[in-house]
């Protein structure tokens, strides 16, 4: 197994724990989109024993995921599904929430829609969507340091980019999802959770 660290994972893991402790308090499960080294999965069902956590991610990233479930132990992680956004065809269950860290800038602008139509077609009626990363308002940047991270971002790929949060809601409308909460969260990111109507 191929045990991976995310230093951003590991700063920004209790500022989000504390939004999401408070909006999935009525939760029992949830499919977490991305994954990635695994951190976040285990820290978060941690601290939420109620909750059934899902990971899913990229065949690639899932020995990292399962290094970490395997030195936490916990009976509420799942093993990683294989979601692709690519792919149409999700093979998951319905989930009362959903969440995504730093996935929505990363992805390409079709993976980010597909994204939130796989969600919202399976998540339960009140359920919750938590997408936490930098977003843009009025397509403006908030700060001059995610100005700076959006110009690394696409000189990496093309396709990469800090969203509008505006362009993103508008999305989520469209797949029946509305926008619940807007949190200020460290480092000029947000945690916007949209609530399936």
């Amino acid at each position: 197994m191929s045990k991976q660290f995310s230093s951003a994972s590991e700063r920004n893991r209790e500022p989000i724990l504390a939004v999401l402790s408070s909006e999935l308090a009525s939760s029992k499960t949830v499919l977490e989109v991305g994954s990635g080294t695994g951190q976040h999965a285990v820290f978060f069902a941690a601290h939420m024993p109620h909750l059934i956590w899902q990971t899913s991610d990229l065949p690639q990233n899932h020995s990292s995921i399962a290094a970490w479930m395997q030195e936490a132990d916990l009976p509420n992680v799942l093993s990683p599904l294989v979601l692709d956004m690519e792919q149409p065809d999700w093979p998951v269950q319905t989930y009362d929430a959903a969440f995504t860290a730093n996935t929505c800038h990363i992805m390409a602008w079709h993976q980010v829609q597909n994204m939130f139509k796989g969600i919202a077609q399976r998540l339960n009626p009140g359920g919750k969507f938590c997408v936490y990363g930098p977003f843009n308002y009025d397509g403006k940047f908030t700060s001059a340091g995610n100005a700076q991270f959006d110009a690394s971002l696409r000189a990496q790929a093309v396709h990469m980019g800090i969203r509008d949060s505006e362009a993103v809601n508008a999305l989520a409308k469209e797949q029946g999802l509305q926008l619940h909460a807007d949190h200020a969260m460290p480092a000029n990111n947000r945690l916007l959770v949209w609530q399936r109507v």
